[in-house]
């Protein structure tokens, strides 16, 4: 998710669809971010993945949600040339995310701002000249439209062109994004509201608005969710 720059005359879909195209693509000549669920890390068999994860999608940028580590433990985080290593961690391990950043960026960090109870971090600076803002989210099973909908909005004065949502949100926010296609719910409706009056749009389905793919299978309730 991220909030694309352009003027006021600009104010067509199809405009702003292709000029956050334009800027997503001088990005990725820079850079490349991965988001990922590792649900715990406390394991050093599963901590050891890491690098090899890194070296398999060769990332830039590296998020992380429910870490389930502490602030303490930022050593388990350490990966050979990402000596930038950024958490926001709760007291009882629940949730926790970091924000792992390669050396080889040239990303210099402003403001970094930590959520008490791990749930998000965000991190404002400049990448290659450029602001950026960037927010590594894990949100709340139950609940998460609303949550994230509160949190953009206590955000909102911070949010800003060039800023990028990553994480789990737990929201499908498309009937699409669901292999069920059951209709959204009225809380992710009124967060779609919200997404878009701070001008946040979800690049994947601006760049994929038919596509059918999935990051998630409930096992429960035998359906794929993205």
């Amino acid at each position: 998710m991220g909030r694309p720059k352009h003027t006021g005359q600009e104010t067509k879909e199809m405009q702003e669809n292709r000029k956050t195209s334009d800027r997503m693509t001088a990005l990725s000549l820079h850079t490349s971010i991965i988001t990922f669920n590792v649900n715990g890390l406390n394991s050093p068999i599963k901590r050891h993945t890491v690098p090899r994860w890194i070296k398999e999608q060769g990332p830039t940028i590296f998020c992380l949600q429910e870490t389930h580590l502490s602030s303490n433990d930022k050593y388990k985080l350490r990966v050979k040339g990402w000596k930038m290593i950024l958490q926001a961690n709760g007291k009882q391990k629940k949730a926790d995310v970091a924000i792992l950043i390669s050396d080889k960026l040239d990303f210099k960090i402003k403001q970094v701002k930590r959520d008490k109870e791990g749930q998000y971090i965000n991190i404002k600076g400049t990448l290659y000249q450029e602001e950026i803002m960037l927010i590594n989210i894990y949100a709340p099973n139950t609940g998460a439209p609303k949550f994230i909908k509160q949190l953009v909005t206590n955000l909102k004065e911070d949010i800003q062109n060039n800023t990028i949502i990553v994480g789990d949100l737990n929201t499908p926010l498309t009937s699409l994004d669901k292999s069920s296609r059951q209709k959204i719910n009225k809380e992710t409706v009124e967060l779609n509201k919200k997404l878009k009056q701070l001008d946040l749009i979800d690049i994947y389905r601006t760049l994929h608005p038919k596509t059918a793919e999935y990051t998630f299978f409930s096992s429960v309730h035998g359906t794929f969710s993205r």
